[in-house]
């Protein structure tokens, strides 16, 4: 699998995720096997004024490469900017979203907005690649709604401004993220372009993603929320590549070590972006900002419930341990059930 001069050593990746793909979610993922992670949306405006909050997301391991940056903006030419402010930092692929739904985003012209007029797209894309000097990708959803899937032409039109892949989105703007992913465009908009292309939503297990290959013949699958809470999908997905059994659910050592490895992560993620700041306070932040993901991980769990609950007030590395021994003691059953974690985040 090939972006630009970039080669992967397999197929499925840890989508950009706002709020979620930050280096520490990244980094668990590829430890566990996926084969390339994008950042979380960025905004291009932030970038090119250098705010504390932007330069955050910009936080990398060295060995992530190459590291890939997702903009968004309405503007080309502020997109343009926003690129070249990322590959400043660093970037080796520039991805823009013209996929978010988000209200906020799309009144603005920028995200799933952007995506309307092909003409719009080819202009915006042409203006990044100018001035990024990188590969730069897609994200694009089927089209606006129901009346206006318009995800074939969008593509060719992203090709034509001088993309490098682009990622599709299966459902419609105006879908958001409820009712289903239409992967049959998926497979149209592969056999409309030459450049790569890949495959997004409702990628849940592992055999989701393997099937969504299968059936549309995409070159790579990006695992979106799928991954949120269950991060061992990528650790089936290199196995099977490999041609290996897959491994399955974690044990319950692996699952408390993961967390707790998480967490130390997000720690050290919040001290490096706060100069000056204690530990304890930056220890306390990193956990707050780490709670949805322990609601995650705790899905469809025997004491997942009791857990949450506590964790509300958990602000130390050492508290989560404690509720983790609490509510998932050593040698008590455990049971993490991929399918029915899956099953409670399409019902949130």
């Amino acid at each position: 699998m090939h972006i630009g001069p970039h080669t992967f050593s397999g197929r499925f990746f840890l989508a950009p995720l706002a709020g979620v793909s930050d280096r520490p979610f990244r980094a668990i993922c590829r430890e566990m096997g996926a084969a390339f992670a994008y950042t979380e949306m960025v905004s291009a405006h932030g970038l090119i004024h250098g705010t504390s909050q932007t330069l955050a997301y910009l936080d990398r391991d060295p060995d992530e490469v190459p590291f890939a940056v997702q903009i968004f903006a309405a503007e080309p030419e502020v997109l343009a900017r926003g690129a070249a402010a990322a590959v400043g930092a660093g970037a080796g692929i520039v991805d823009i979203n013209m996929a978010c739904p988000v209200r906020k985003v799309c009144g603005t012209g920028a995200g799933a907005a952007l995506a309307r007029e092909p003409s719009a797209v080819e202009a915006a894309v042409r203006e990044v690649v100018r001035a990024a000097g990188v590969p730069v990708t897609v994200k694009i959803r089927a089209g606006w709604d129901d009346g206006s899937v318009n995800c074939v032409e969008v593509a060719r039109a992203a090709e034509a401004g001088g993309a490098s892949a682009v990622a599709l989105h299966g459902r419609t703007r105006a879908q958001g993220y409820s009712g289903l992913a239409d992967w049959s465009l998926i497979r149209a908009v592969k056999e409309a372009v030459s450049i790569p292309v890949l495959g997004s939503g409702d990628v849940w297990s592992a055999a989701d993603a393997l099937r969504m290959r299968r059936e549309t013949g995409c070159d790579a699958v990006l695992v979106a929320r799928g991954a949120c809470g269950n991060p061992w999908i990528f650790r089936d997905l290199k196995a099977s590549e490999a041609g290996r059994e897959m491994p399955g659910a974690p044990t319950r050592d692996e699952w408390v070590g993961t967390v707790l490895r998480h967490v130390e992560l997000q720690i050290a993620h919040r001290t490096r972006q706060r100069d000056g700041e204690t530990r304890t306070a930056a220890e306390g932040h990193a956990v707050r900002e780490l709670r949805k993901h322990l609601l995650w991980y705790t899905r469809g769990l025997k004491g997942g419930v009791h857990f949450r609950r506590d964790a509300t007030v958990a602000d130390t590395a050492a508290g989560v341990e404690a509720l983790l021994e609490r509510h998932f003691p050593p040698g008590a059953p455990f049971a993490f059930d991929p399918s029915l974690a899956a099953r409670e985040a399409i019902a949130e």
